[in-house]
């Protein structure tokens, strides 16, 4: 693993990928309300366990994962991934901002001529709904979850923002702060970054292991 400045910059790559929850933005704090909220109303404890296995999956995968694992037979995929919609969309819109730093990354990127892409796990409602964040203006693409249908354990997703992006995987880099997505967009070819987030869940040491480069904050990059 590598953290040689010149590897976060053109012509080390091509073309960039970001992850958006904990990479580039602070929420693991809003998704563990929402666990707690969603898990309590139905008499379920909380678990760091749940909120690590959510966090690769999306709304989709992660409402069938929490139907299978609690039993909660008589509630459908749609109508959880509805309910962790309405419980997160108010707290994106007034209370998320991207990291120190993070954006002033992406744009001097972007100033270089570099296409950039948000790859997330994450309803497009929530995106958009935030006040704070010109998204559709920092990104050239963006790919949702349900967009490719699979978890990020998979590398669909970052192969279609790549493909968005017309770039080839191995010149581009993809920031990720999970490691089933780091080791599925390296496996894919991609060049690597694996970014400590806030969240204290973080296996931070599995997570430097599995990428090429590692970032621990992004006002390194200034």
């Amino acid at each position: 693993m590598s953290s040689d400045a010149s590897s976060f910059w053109p012509p080390a790559f091509e073309a960039a990928i970001f992850d958006f929850d904990g990479t580039i933005a602070d929420t693991a704090w809003i998704w563990e309300e929402v666990d707690r909220t969603f898990l309590g109303a139905r008499g379920i404890p909380y678990t760091e366990e749940y909120a690590r296995t959510l966090s690769a999956l999306g709304f989709a995968a992660g409402a069938r994962y929490t139907i299978e694992a609690y039993g909660l037979k008589d509630e459908t995929p749609e109508e959880i991934a509805q309910e962790w919609t309405r419980l997160s969309q108010a707290l994106y819109h007034t209370r998320v901002v991207l990291r120190a730093g993070a954006e002033r990354y992406i744009q001097s990127l972007r100033a270089q001529g570099v296409p950039t892409a948000l790859a997330t796990v994450n309803e497009p409602e929530l995106i958009l709904s935030i006040r704070q964040v010109d998204v559709e203006g920092l990104f050239d693409a963006r790919v949702h979850g349900r967009d490719v249908g699979v978890a990020k354990d998979q590398p669909d997703i970052y192969l279609e923002a790549a493909r968005r992006l017309g770039a080839r995987p191995e010149r581009c880099i993809v920031f990720e702060d999970v490691v089933p997505g780091i080791r599925a967009a390296r496996e894919a070819g991609f060049i690597t970054c694996a970014v400590r987030s806030p969240d204290d869940l973080q296996p931070l040491d599995e997570v430097r292991e599995a990428a090429e480069l590692y970032l621990h904050d992004w006002s390194e990059l200034a």
